[in-house]
Order: structure tokens, then C-alpha cells, then sequence
């Protein structure tokens, strides 16, 4: 029979060890027989069961009993959505068919008509007793039908297929969340609920959506935070939400005395929204319990029936698969973010200079990558400026970032050397000490000259060239300087240039994802920069800064960008 699902699919879950008076029940019933638990686990069976089935005690024992024992006729694993013990199962009531068919220990199928009941044992969970004995089919028998349910099976699958593939194409919590509740409303249900369990094991109703005409309507006045979860509440949606089973429930479920908060907040969610009929499914992934979804109808005429739920629960399993990645994915990018913020120095002062900086991670991928900036005062007095990309766009390449970054720092401050030595020493040591495969980078050092003029000193080594933006809006890519980037083992020279930067001009250093698109030529994303740079040269540095990174970044584009942006003091 169809149990909920387990956190090693499959896998043997550890269940209390039957009590012998159990046993001994069981050995009383003249056939096969065996209880399961709430869960569907198999928590004790007959030695009828263990000779029908070829299977000793030990190898039934602990398993779902659906996904050990149940079959098609060939064989084959038996969708949980065909299973026609799992609707009394869920139900809690009592049933018979014929023509089931169960695996056999030793390979094959045998068909056994069954017989399904609720069986209490001592203890808060509810039991339940399966009776089974092996039969053949005469001819001219006819099999069973099943009871009509909430779709036919092409729009069932249909619906199926399109909850897999729309909600794995997020990474996105709260867009899954969107895509879930378009998926079910108004097509099964006019309300839609979305409860969800936080990392702290709490509770948080996320969504609470109505079907008004051809739009959903969020009532955010019934979203919020939840009690917690009472461990032994009978109660549907607390149930749900231990990961227990799929359930119904309607007004007068919660119109008794309520046993916790939660069932407090049920009667109030049910008296607001006028819902005569809901169905509550577990949200689970592999590894825990994530929530519960609860579908309601108040204007859709119709109550949901027992034979509603395995498709309800098919969908919240699907959602509880795209949920727990979004969750994992969302985690990664904090713990990246963090890690970023860290490695990501604060500006220095300098007198005469203004200085800003802006960083945005990739749009698509885990929020940290291998680009950089720095700006630090060196023993001289001058101030050092550098940017940088280290190849990736994991925490292995913001690893690599901070690697380089060190290194370039000490070697600046304790060598007073022009940058294209100080470049040339870091390549050698990237190469023999880092992991890092190869980067690009630019290090320069500006200074006051005479009559207050700022001069700046640079070498390249294989990064897009730095951009002056003079005053009047002229914009020059500073092209001198330029060698191989960092990581190929070349020993080839390297060369340092030197301009003066003119009073009021903007010089900008950028990482290449900001010019680069697919499709077009990174001299196109060069001159695209250019026109928007000079055209913003009458800003403030830092609407400069926000305005450029709006205007010229490619939507289309999957990398991060670094910007450094210097003005010097202007004419006069």
C-alpha cells in the first residue's frame, strides 16, 4: 500500500519492534497479513505473509510497503497514483479489491485480492491492517474500476509534466511559490495555501491565494508566522506538516476545541475564506518535511474526495523536490554573498581624490565569482588601485581572488617598484603557490604631481583597458601598458605606461562583464561603453557608477562585474 514518502527512497526506515502479542494477532488470521504504520512502513507481519511472498520477516519489516511490494501486472513498479489501497488507506476506512499484484522475494509477481482496515494499536499513530491472500483471476472476471477522479489521466499527466518542469526551472523560492499556485488555481481549487517550514523549524504561511475571476488575489492579511508544530496533534494540517499523510478536511475540522495554535489559525483561515472543502498534502523533499500545500474550494462547487489525494500529493512532491534545491541554491548564494562582502575591501581616503566602487555578482549563478577590486596606500605614499578577474564563478574562483589579492597587497606595499614589476613577481608566485589557473588584472598607482594634477602609473596584464573620461565628456580607452595575462608561464617583459589625468576627469575600471554579450563583438560592447560613459560625465561619481552598470550591462549576460571609478578634483 502507498506510504508517505521516505528520506532514503526506497531505504529501510528503523520502526519500533513489534510487540509479540502483535505477532501473535497476526498469526491468528488464517492468510496473509501485516499492519503498517501512519506512515505506511511495515511494522510487523505473519508467517502467511512471509510464505506467500517468498520473503523472510526482517526483509518486510521497516519498508513502505508500496514501494517494496507493489506491481503491475508485468512486474513494473506500481505508480502510487494507481494504487487502490491508497485512498482507504488515507481515508481510514475500510475496503476490498481483487487482482493487486505483489513482488515476490525470489523475482515475479503473485495477484492477491486484499482486504484494507484501520487496526488500532496502543499509541497515538493510527494503524493500519492489510489482509491479502494469492488468487487467480477466472476468465470473464472483470477488474475493478477505479473512482472518478479530479482529471482525466492525459490532463493528470499533462499537469504533472508541467508542475516538473516549471518548477525545476526556478532556483527561486518564491517564484516556484507563484508558478505552484498558477498551476493548481483555479484549474483543481479556487484557494491555495502554502505553508513552509524555515531552516529554524518554524512555521510561516507564505501564500494564501483566491481565484477571483481570471486573477489570484493574495490576502496577505492570513499569511504570516504559524505556531509550531504539536508532535501528536491529529489534527490534518498538523499531520501534514510532521510529513505524516495527505488528508481532507472541511469547517467542521476545526470546530471543536482546538488541541494547539495551529488548529486555531486553521478555524480562522476556514471562517475567512468560506472554504467547505479542503485537501492537505505533506510537502516533503528527500531529506525532510518542508511545509504543506492545501488546496480549498468555497465557490467551485464539489468536496475533494479521499480518491483526490494522490494526485494533490504527486503535486506537492514534485513542489517539495524544486523547493529544497531553490532552498539549497539560496543558501549557497548567502553563504557566497557573505564570503564576497568580506573579501571586497572599503575604499581608502585621499585627499583631492574621489572613489566609489560597485560589484554585482552574476544574475544566474552563485553569487561570488573570481572578480575584484582593491585600493590601498602604499609605503610611498601613493595610493595603489587594482582589478581583477580570476577564472570561475564558484567559491573555489573567490578563493583564488582572495589568494591574489594578498599577494599583490604585500608585494605592493614592501617593494617599491613600478606595477609592471610588481605584476611580474605575482605572476610567478600564482603560478607556483595559488590554485588559480589564470586571471587577468589591472595594478596602478596614482599620485599628486606638480600644480595638483594627478599622474597615473599602470600595467596590464591581458584585462580590458582602463576608460578617462575627461570633464567635457571625451572618452579614451588607455590601450598602453597592455601584456599577457597572469597564469600562461610567458616571460616576456612587462610594461608600465603613464599619463596625467586631466582636472575633473573620471577614470573607470571595469571587469569584462560588462561589455561582453553573446552574439556581439567585445568591440561593440567597448564602444556601447564608451558612449554611455561620456554621455554620464556631468554626474555625480556615484549616479555615474549606477546609471552605467543600468545602461550598459547585457541583460543576456551570465557574468559578474567589478567597476572602480576615480574623479579627480575639477578645473579651478
Amino acid at each position: 500500500m502507498a506510504g508517505a514518502e521516505q528520506s532514503q527512497a526506497h531505504g529501510k526506515r528503523p520502526v519500533a519492534t513489534p510487540a509479540a502479542t502483535l505477532v501473535t494477532a497476526l498469526e491468528a488470521i488464517g492468510t496473509g497479513a501485516y499492519v503498517v504504520d501512519e506512515q505506511g512502513r511495515i511494522v510487523a507481519v505473519n508467517t502467511r505473509t512471509e510464505q506467500f511472498l517468498d520473503r523472510p520477516a526482517a526483509a518486510l519489516v521497516g519498508h513502505d510497503a508500496h514501494d517494496l511490494l507493489h506491481r503491475d501486472a508485468h512486474g513494473h513498479p506500481l505508480p502510487r497514483t494507481r494504487c487502490r489501497m491508497r485512498q482507504p488507506f488515507h481515508a481510514g476506512r475500510t475496503a476490498q479489491g481483487e487482482e493487486e499484484y505483489f513482488a515476490l522475494g525470489g523475482g515475479g509477481v503473485v495477484s492477491v485480492s486484499w482486504l484494507i482496515t484501520p487496526f488500532d494499536l496502543d499509541g497515538p499513530e493510527r494503524s493500519t491492517l492489510v489482509v491479502f491472500h494469492p488468487c487467480h483471476l477466472e476468465e470473464g472476471d472483470e477488474t475493478p474500476k477505479p473512482e472518478a477522479t479530479l482529471l482525466p489521466e492525459l490532463e493528470r499527466l499533462a499537469l504533472l509534466a508541467a508542475t516538473t518542469t516549471q518548477l525545476t526551472s526556478t532556483l527561486d523560492v518564491e517564484e516556484a511559490l507563484r508558478r505552484l499556485v498558477k498551476l493548481v488555481v483555479p484549474r483543481l481549487a479556487d484557494w491555495a495555501i502554502i505553508d513552509l517550514i524555515t531552516e529554524r523549524d518554524e512555521v510561516w504561511r507564505d501564500v494564501v491565494v483566491e481565484a477571483a475571476g481570471d486573477a489570484l488575489v493574495r490576502h496577505e492579511e492570513l499569511q504570516g508566522p504559524m505556531p509550531p508544530v504539536p508532535q501528536e496533534s491529529p489534527m490534518p494540517l498538523s499531520r501534514a506538516l510532521r510529513g505524516v499523510a495527505s488528508t481532507l478536511a472541511g469547517p467542521k475540522t476545526y470546530q471543536g476545541p482546538p488541541d494547539s495554535g495551529i488548529a486555531v489559525e486553521q478555524r480562522r483561515l476556514f471562517d475567512a475564506t468560506g472554504i467547505h472543502s479542503a485537501a492537505i498534502a505533506p510537502i516533503r523533499s528527500t531529506r525532510s518535511v518542508l511545509g504543506a500545500l492545501t488546496l480549498g474550494r468555497a465557490k467551485q462547487e464539489g468536496d475533494f474526495a479521499a480518491v483526490d489525494l494522490p494526485l494533490i500529493e504527486d503535486i506537492a512532491r514534485r513542489a517539495g523536490l524544486a523547493l529544497d534545491n531553490a532552498r539549497l541554491y539560496q543558501r549557497q548564494r548567502k553563504v557566497a554573498e557573505t564570503m564576497q562582502n568580506h573579501l571586497l575591501p572599503q575604499m581608502p581616503r585621499v585627499p583631492g581624490l574621489q572613489m566609489t566602487v560597485r560589484y554585482l555578482p552574476a544574475p544566474d549563478a552563485s553569487q561570488v565569482g573570481g572578480d575584484w577590486y582593491d585600493a590601498f596606500s602604499l609605503s610611498d605614499g601613493a595610493t595603489a588601485l587594482a582589478i581583477g578577474d580570476v577564472v570561475g564563478h564558484d567559491l573555489e574562483a573567490a578563493a583564488g581572488m582572495a589568494q591574489v589579492r594578498n599577494m599583490l597587497r604585500a608585494y605592493a606595499w614592501a617593494l617599491q617598484e613600478p606595477p609592471s614589476r610588481i605584476v611580474e613577481r605575482l605572476d610567478e608566485a600564482v603560478m607556483h603557490i595559488t590554485d588559480v589557473a589564470m586571471a587577468t588584472m589591472i595594478l596602478a598607482r596614482v599620485e599628486e604631481a606638480d600644480e595638483g594634477r594627478w599622474k597615473l602609473t599602470w600595467s596590464n596584464a591581458g584585462h580590458p583597458p582602463p576608460l578617462l573620461i575627461s570633464h567635457d565628456g571625451l572618452a579614451d580607452y588607455l590601450t598602453d601598458g597592455h601584456g599577457i595575462l597572469l597564469g600562461t608561464g610567458s616571460s616576456k617583459p612587462r610594461t608600465d605606461a603613464v599619463t596625467l589625468l586631466p582636472p575633473g576627469s573620471t577614470l573607470l575600471f571595469y571587469t569584462d562583464g560588462l561589455i561582453e554579450e553573446p552574439g556581439r563583438t567585445l568591440d561593440e560592447g567597448l564602444d556601447r561603453l564608451g558612449r554611455h560613459a561620456a554621455s554620464l560625465a556631468h554626474r555625480t561619481l556615484a549616479s555615474f557608477t549606477d546609471q552605467l552598470l543600468r545602461r550598459v550591462r547585457p541583460r543576456a549576460n551570465d557574468d559578474d562585474v567589478a567597476l572602480l571609478a576615480l574623479r579627480t578634483p575639477g578645473p579651478g
